[in-house]
């Protein structure tokens, strides 16, 4: 069964049918609460390098953090903040530490998303409202199969359970939810995928991932699995994010789908139905 026009088939002859875990990332996968975090951490970088005396535009800094940015995107965020060292060393300057960074980014992002935890909080706000559309439906329609849910995230773990709460998902995922520790050292979307392999004695053809983000597309298919792209537009909520797409096919993308209004066709296709 072909599964329509929304759901954009990379590799016709991917593996169907097999899958008994299913590994997501959270945020512009799963939860729009962040959304425009881009244009949080992009500025702030270019602010940090400008002051090292560099004679680049603004235009010229900001395609270069944008790039590493978004290459980095699904790693934990100390990640990002560790390469902006790095930039800021080699334009001769004196970077700080890329945890103060990060905690600059966060209290910036902030005061951008405050209000939707607010009223996700008080109830003024459905979790409709700050997910990607369907992310509901299409998680009980796996959960339903029997399939074992997993989220994984870069964004520090603390705050993921408390946003996976807000959004009505805990009951999905229960205790296979992993975010950002201080110890980065010791988490990354790969460990998590070497543990799920492990502890359920998965061979790649049996993991399906969902991401948007380059790095959870690649570790997907670095161990054999399924990857799905979701090029989800955040602001508008419908369609794709051309731009997106067009890295996470280079990430190695299996499908590409803008969200999960066609779920049922989805899950159909991949189980072969």
């Amino acid at each position: 069964m072909y599964p329509g026009d929304e759901i954009e088939v990379l590799r016709p002859d991917l593996p169907r049918g097999r899958f008994r875990s299913v590994l997501f990332d959270f945020d512009g996968t799963l939860s729009l609460i962040r959304e425009g975090w881009p244009q949080v951490m992009i500025p702030m970088m270019v602010e940090v390098l400008r002051q090292t005396g560099t004679a680049e535009t603004d235009a010229q800094l900001t395609t270069a953090v944008e790039e590493f940015v978004m290459r980095l995107n699904g790693r934990q965020t100390i990640y990002q903040m560790v390469q902006l060292a790095d930039e800021v060393r080699r334009r001769g300057g004196e970077p700080a530490e890329p945890l103060i960074y990060k905690n600059r980014y966060h209290d910036l992002l902030m005061q951008r998303i405050q209000h939707r935890l607010v009223a996700l909080q008080s109830g003024q706000a459905a979790a409709a409202d700050w997910t990607v559309p369907g992310s509901h439906a299409l998680l009980d329609n796996l959960q339903r199969r029997g399939l074992t849910l997993y989220l994984a995230s870069g964004t520090d773990l603390k705050y993921v359970r408390r946003e996976v709460e807000l959004l009505g998902l805990t009951s999905f995922f229960g205790e296979h939810i992993y975010g950002a520790v201080d110890e980065y050292q010791s988490f990354s979307k790969k460990m998590v995928i070497e543990r799920i392999i492990g502890d359920n004695d998965l061979h790649g053809q049996e993991l399906l991932g969902f991401g948007d983000g380059f790095v959870e597309i690649e570790e997907i298919k670095r161990a054999g699995g399924v990857a799905v792209a979701v090029a989800s537009d955040e602001v508008h909520r419908r369609g794709i994010n051309q731009w997106k797409r067009n890295r996470l096919v280079q990430a190695g993308a299996d499908l590409v789908i803008p969200e999960y209004r066609r779920h049922e066709q989805l899950v159909e296709y991949l189980m072969g139905v």
